[in-house]
């Protein structure tokens, strides 16, 4: 659905050169929720504003659904545009417009006739929740009833891709959630192509399929969140996860007479986290097992386990090797 193929961008003042991306390359399936996640300054907003034109690329190609970006007039790019909602971080929501109006802005703009767009309104407000509140003014919502107007409005011309810059971040934990969960169902029902950005790894967490780390300007990690989330890599990446939940092995004293024996910590996804994988090993290999922390917690819709073991016996590695075989992903991280 979106291709960056050796993307850079450099903002070029009298001053001096900024370069705000350098050589990006990924593709963006159709259907999927796809995350960008980096500090600020790391590129994510130059980015997103490639993706629906509002920003060029100095080089390389950004190809949505099939066309490349760079390469449209005034014209084709308006019509692209049309494709492509967007949300913002602080609403831009227009404050002497009464909500209805908001979410009938883009489709006025497309010259769409006034009885169509009232339909059209009705329904997009019915979807978001907020059909008691059409005739209300901005300054009378709450935080997340004026992203959820954004996102009404953002869905007025039928996108088939939704850009989220920060949509969250301005939020509390609570209304986070619930518009997090807003956007997942729509990506589920209408099968939009969600492209979002963030600092907050817990928003990746629970509602992308895959997400790429951004730091000065270049890609350092990226592949299914599951895999970026359980096993970080990148020291960028470490740090967003530990910042979002503590890493099962924190705290650990690092001397090996406070635990004796091999310390590993596993990772079990999916329906195997209902299994009883760790009384299995030790009735058939006798071995003792301590949790010395842990957590329990979903990826999206998928729930997860990782924990943090001492195993002593004589059958260590049997032990180990079994929990491989049921599925468990294990690894060392001290004796």
């Amino acid at each position: 659905m979106i291709q960056l193929q050796d993307v850079s961008k450099i903002y070029r003042t009298s001053r001096r050169d900024v370069t705000a991306l350098s050589s990006i390359s990924l593709d963006i399936r159709r259907g999927e929720v796809f995350g960008f996640i980096g500090h600020s300054g790391a590129g994510k907003s130059s980015l997103i504003r490639l993706i629906n034109g509002l920003e060029s690329a100095t080089s390389g190609t950004v190809t949505v659904d099939g066309e490349a970006v760079g390469r449209l007039d005034a014209t084709a790019l308006r019509v692209l545009r049309r494709r492509i909602g967007m949300i913002f971080q602080h609403f831009n929501l227009l404050s002497s417009q009464r909500v209805r109006d908001n979410v009938a802005f883009p489709l006025r703009l497309a010259g769409l006739p006034e009885q169509q767009i009232k339909a059209r309104v009705s329904e997009l407000l019915a979807r978001v929740g907020l059909e008691s509140h059409a005739d209300a003014f901005p300054a009378q919502l709450s935080g997340g009833q004026k992203q959820r107007v954004g996102i009404a409005r953002a869905l007025a011309t039928q996108p088939s891709i939704l850009l989220c810059d920060e949509a969250t971040s301005a939020l509390d934990p609570q209304t986070t959630a619930s518009v997090l969960d807003l956007l997942a169902e729509l990506n589920r029902e209408l099968g939009l192509t969600i492209v979002l950005i963030t600092h907050e790894m817990e928003v990746i967490r629970r509602i992308c399929d895959r997400v790429a780390v951004l730091d000065q300007g270049r890609i350092v990690e990226t592949g299914p969140v599951s895999e970026v989330f359980l096993n970080p890599q990148h020291p960028t990446t470490r740090r967003f996860v530990q910042e979002s939940e503590p890493s099962p092995e924190a705290g650990i004293a690092s001397n090996a007479t406070a635990h004796a024996g091999r310390i590993v910590r596993i990772t079990v996804l999916g329906a195997d986290v209902d299994q009883p994988l760790l009384s299995e090993v030790v009735k058939h290999t006798g071995v003792d097992v301590s949790v010395l922390s842990g957590r329990v917690h979903r990826i999206k819709d998928v729930p997860y386990s990782q924990l943090v073991l001492k195993v002593s016996g004589q059958q260590v590695d049997a032990a180990l090797q079994q929990l491989a075989a049921l599925g468990a992903r294990v690894e060392e991280v001290g004796a």
